[in-house]
């Protein structure tokens, strides 16, 4: 372990915590509106840098590289289409949640549809988070970190024994953060780190380059480009992670619910003074999504180049960075790669907690009192459940090790039993008035049975977001057939209770066309038409 490169790591995490924290003291937390949206603040570049760096952790760095190593670009798809879903977010999503006034996505379902409907759905997003997104996001982290700094030889411990170790650091700082600062220090702390972020995104390819040319970028890259051209790929086949084609099926569907609809995600934006400010933080967001193929897949393909085979493919990129940086630039690194698995925990804290506390517990004690509760005691439960949840996950997060097919593959599927089936019911619930309660409980569980069966039970010889996709279309019919059927007596209408100003960003439009075309030629560079032809 190089002292220069844990001094470098050292002293970032210190600044980015100061500044964190200096900032966030400056604000209230004396209400749930305070320590979980910040007091609705945020302006665009907030909301922008928040969104991209709670979108990004240390599972994409690790698992995106180990795509692009043993298959080849077709990783890039998550990514770089999720533009088109933020854009339709942006122009259709965020108006109806600030026009309806919501503080968590499941507050959308009691208006449209009842409040046990909100429960079912705050239970299955809580499972989510609590299962998936937070003992995978501290797996990513203690993956990172242990092979960059070669945790087991520099303590003596096994491999097994690092992750374990590494897991409860990460989870101790993240839930620190989440626990005393709030939302406010989770976002200065993500603009923070975009920043550092972008630094890294033209360094790591530089010296990469650079170490693969024997000193020179100029042969590093014409080795790159000329040789196992097959990586280059982004056009995947059927046999690939990702096939080009799921892009069209189950990748829109697994996006637009992610970025509309997840309520680590939506939090971000709802929490921004207007319409305006989300709308072009959204945007700003979808710039940096284009430019991720710099920092998260170029150092996969050169990876390639540099490692003909490895055991342990869930390396390849902390290796590389260990590798091809200098030390004070890998504390740099592992700083961010740290701070990418802490912010993303935060906010995954944070919206778990949001949810228990407002969709669960706030009614519960509202009903048992027959009365109002007080701030002070459903700040003080938030703290609590964030406790009890992070401490499972702790636990939990090393035993991902023993999944098969890839990390980022283990991510996706198992994510999709929970998000999806609540995608559906939101969905339907968007485009129908007359859709009753009930099509959204039988949707729900009949998505979960078939997704479950399908996947885990029975496996379809069919990749997993085509069958998303069927389900997700099987889903929609029934709901709809049952709103036929048995359709509600009133017909559900948006009414207005927004909290900031709902004015729409008037160059928007100009905007998201230019993200699109670059969306489009990110695909054409990285074709067999032109990088691997």
């Amino acid at each position: 372990m190089n002292l220069t490169a844990v001094s470098s790591f050292l002293l970032f995490m210190f600044l980015v915590a100061f500044i964190s924290f200096i900032k966030s003291s400056r604000s209230r937390k004396a209400t749930t509106t305070d320590f979980f949206f910040a007091n609705r603040t945020n302006g665009y570049l907030v909301i922008g840098s928040s969104l991209f760096f709670s979108n990004i952790s240390s599972n994409q760095f690790i698992g995106e590289n180990e795509s692009v190593y043993i298959n080849n670009m077709s990783v890039i798809g998550w990514g770089a289409t999720s533009v088109f879903a933020m854009l339709i977010v942006s122009e259709y999503f965020i108006p109806i949640y600030l026009k309806s006034g919501i503080m968590t996505t499941p507050d959308f379902l009691e208006k449209r549809y009842d409040k046990s409907t909100k429960v079912l759905v705050s239970v299955v997003f809580l499972f989510s988070y609590i299962i998936n997104l937070l003992p995978a996001v501290l797996y990513g982290g203690a993956i990172a970190f242990s092979s960059m700094f070669n945790v087991p030889a520099f303590l003596g411990i096994s491999y097994w024994e690092s992750i374990w170790l590494l897991v409860f650091i990460v989870g101790i700082i993240g839930s620190l953060y989440s626990i005393i600062g709030g939302f406010k220090a989770i976002t200065i702390s993500d603009t923070v780190l975009s920043t550092c972020m972008f630094i890294l995104a033209l360094i790591i390819p530089y010296y990469g380059l650079r170490y693969l040319g024997d000193g020179s970028i100029h042969l590093g890259l014409e080795t790159l480009l000329s040789s196992k051209k097959t990586h280059l790929n982004a056009i995947g086949s059927e046999t690939d992670a990702v096939p080009f084609s799921t892009i069209f099926t189950g990748m829109l569907i697994v996006n637009l619910y992610y970025w509309g609809m997840e309520q680590y995600i939506v939090q971000q934006a709802i929490a921004g003074k207007s319409l305006k400010d989300s709308q072009k933080g959204i945007a700003l967001a979808c710039l940096a999504k284009l430019l991720c193929p710099l920092l998260i897949n170029i150092p996969g393909l050169i990876a390639v180049h540099m490692y003909p085979s490895l055991t342990n493919t869930a390396e390849v990129f902390p290796l590389l960075v260990k590798d091809v940086l200098p030390a004070f630039l890998v504390g740099l690194t592992a700083s961010v790669l740290l701070g990418a698995a802490i912010t993303t925990y935060n906010a995954g804290l944070n919206s778990s907690s949001t949810l228990f506390v407002l969709n669960l517990y706030k009614p519960y004690l509202q009903k048992k009192t027959n009365g109002e509760v007080s701030e002070r005691r459903l700040l003080r439960a938030g703290k609590l459940f964030q406790i009890c949840i992070s401490l499972f996950a702790m636990l939990f997060a090393p035993f991902i090790i023993f999944s098969q097919n890839g990390f980022y593959n283990y991510l996706q599927k198992v994510g999709s039993i929970f998000t999806i089936p609540i995608f559906t019911i939101i969905f339907i619930g968007f485009i129908t008035r007359r859709v009753p309660a009930i099509a959204a409980k039988v949707g729900m569980i009949f998505f979960i049975t078939c997704y479950v069966l399908s996947q885990f039970i029975f496996p379809v010889k069919l990749h997993f977001l085509h069958v998303l996709a069927i389900i997700f279309v099987i889903t929609a019919l029934l709901m709809i057939a049952i709103g036929s059927a048995a359709p509600m007596k009133t017909p559900y209408t948006l009414k207005l209770d927004n909290k900031v100003d709902i004015i729409p960003w008037k160059n928007r439009h100009y905007y998201s066309f230019i993200l699109l075309i670059l969306m489009v030629l990110i695909y054409v560079i990285f074709s067999p038409a032109v990088l691997a032809k």
